[in-house]
C-alpha cells in the first residue's frame, strides 16, 4: 500500500464481452489494440485533459469523451485511423486506481497478403 495517489502505469481491465471482442480480432488489429493500450496505460492522465495533452498520441490514435458533458466519464480511444475504438472509464481510487474498457469494436480491412498482379 502507498501513501498517496498512484501513477502510471496503470492497470486496465477489461469486460468478458471487451475481451472476447478482442481475442476475436485479426492479429493485426490486436496489435493496434496492443500499441493503444500501451499508451493508455503509461499517460499521466487517461483522460487526456487540458491544451495539448493529445498532441504525444502516434497517429491514427485519438482519445474524446463520450459525451462532452460528463469530461470526467466514459472516454473513447479511437485506433486505426477511426477504423477501431474501444471505450473506457477510468476509476481514479487512491488505492487501486485503473481503467476498464466496456467496450471494443474494429471494422478495419485485412493487411493485404501479396501485392496484385501487373496486367
Amino acid at each position: 500500500m502507498t501513501d498517496g495517489f498512484m501513477g502510471p502505469p496503470w492497470q486496465l481491465d477489461w469486460r468478458v464481452d471487451a475481451l472476447a471482442a478482442l481475442e476475436a480480432l485479426p492479429a493485426h488489429a490486436r496489435e493496434l489494440v496492443h500499441t493503444a493500450r500501451a499508451e493508455l496505460v503509461t499517460v499521466k492522465d487517461p483522460y487526456f485533459r487540458g491544451i495539448e495533452t493529445a498532441a504525444c498520441l502516434p497517429g491514427g490514435i485519438e482519445v474524446v469523451p463520450v459525451r462532452s458533458s460528463e469530461p470526467k466519464g466514459a472516454h473513447a480511444l479511437f485506433f486505426d485511423h477511426g477504423n477501431g475504438w474501444l471505450k473506457y472509464t477510468f476509476v481514479p481510487r487512491v488505492e487501486d486506481p485503473q481503467i476498464v474498457v466496456e467496450q471494443l469494436f474494429w471494422q478495419g480491412a485485412e493487411p493485404p497478403t501479396e501485392s496484385p498482379a501487373e496486367p
